[in-house]
């Protein structure tokens, strides 16, 4: 059964490798319209994020909270879309991965009375602690996946 899931995975990669679009294309950024958000990495690794202004040949700007600002093509590492939307389905999955793993926590650190114990009370058992570990790891998860950066890469430099 392993061999068969092996097989599947090998054969399914090359589909995933289609699927990707080209990164490395300039002509990717006029998809791009006047006030998206947008981050620039630049090839110093400088960071600049504004709004999306325009797009030639040879530049893009953007405008930022100092004014506008145009980016020579040649300078330009990387480009990314910044978005808000699926914080909620960020958060949803981050309280489920979150609660799961809390509960595993809780029930594996549960132990139980021994007769040695001069006092000891386990009203729930490894139920309860695997309950109180999913929720504080829900908790945490949801937290964790709300305030993940949501980003979308729209341009890579050739070779970055």
């Amino acid at each position: 059964m392993r061999n068969l899931w092996i097989l599947i995975f090998v054969l399914a990669m090359p589909c995933v490798v289609f699927s990707q679009t080209n990164e490395a294309s300039w002509e990717n950024l006029s998809a791009l319209q006047s006030g998206h958000k947008i981050q620039i990495v630049e090839m110093n690794s400088k960071k600049v994020s504004g709004t999306f202004l325009s797009v030639s040949d040879t530049m893009i700007s953007l405008q930022k909270q100092g004014g506008e600002q145009t980016i020579q093509r040649r300078d330009v590492r990387i480009v990314k879309r910044m978005e808000t939307k699926h914080r909620l389905r960020h958060a949803a999955i981050g309280a489920a991965i979150g609660a799961g793993a809390g509960a595993g926590i809780g029930a594996a650190a549960y132990h139980p009375c021994s007769p040695s114990d001069s006092f000891c009370i386990q009203p729930g058992g490894r139920g309860a602690n695997a309950g109180i570990g999913a929720a504080i790891g829900g908790v945490g998860g949801a937290v964790v996946g709300a305030l993940w950066p949501s980003h979308r890469i729209i341009y890579r430099a050739a070779g970055s």
